[in-house]
């Protein structure tokens, strides 16, 4: 079994594995809001892993997707604490559904030693990365995909710089 420091102060026991966790904020688009978003996880010793927000079809609406980590416990508190806010309009654990989940990188490469180039290169067609800028010293590649995807290209061209 495993302890953690529950935000009450009290140490205790808990039975799930602690995983990743997608909850879907709809919010009133107003100023501050997102600041009282993350201002919630801050004050109850959760973090944000991940957070994106976009404006709805309505433009008084905003969409927030936040990524956590947490046993079922504690996602449920954050779940009941969100609903509190007063401009949260809905709140969803996503990781209840299934859904394909991607990311984005875009990283600059260093290209300036000889055989730089080729090798982001080399990387950037085994990964099906684009190189998207370029310059004499470096380039600029945007891949798209699961992490795990993303961890390993950034393994391989770490040792470029």
């Amino acid at each position: 079994k495993k302890t953690r420091l529950h935000p009450d102060g009290i140490r205790r026991e808990i039975m799930s594995d602690i995983q990743k966790h997608f909850i879907q904020v709809v919010v009133e688009n107003k100023f501050g809001v997102l600041s009282r978003v993350a201002g919630l996880f801050s004050a109850r010793g959760f973090n944000i892993d991940s957070l994106s927000v976009a404006p709805g079809i309505d433009p008084t609406v905003s969409q927030m997707t936040i990524e956590t980590q947490g046993d079922d416990h504690v996602v449920e508190q954050i779940v009941k604490q969100l609903n509190k806010l007063i401009d949260v309009i809905k709140v969803v654990d996503l990781s209840e559904f299934s859904f394909l989940c991607r990311e984005t990188l875009l990283i600059r490469v260093n290209t300036a030693r000889p055989g730089d180039r080729e090798e982001a290169f080399r990387i950037s067609e085994i990964f099906r990365a684009r190189i998207v800028d370029s310059s004499p010293t470096t380039y600029t590649i945007e891949v798209t995909g699961d992490t795990e995807k993303i961890e390993a290209i950034l393994n391989f061209l770490k040792p470029l710089g």
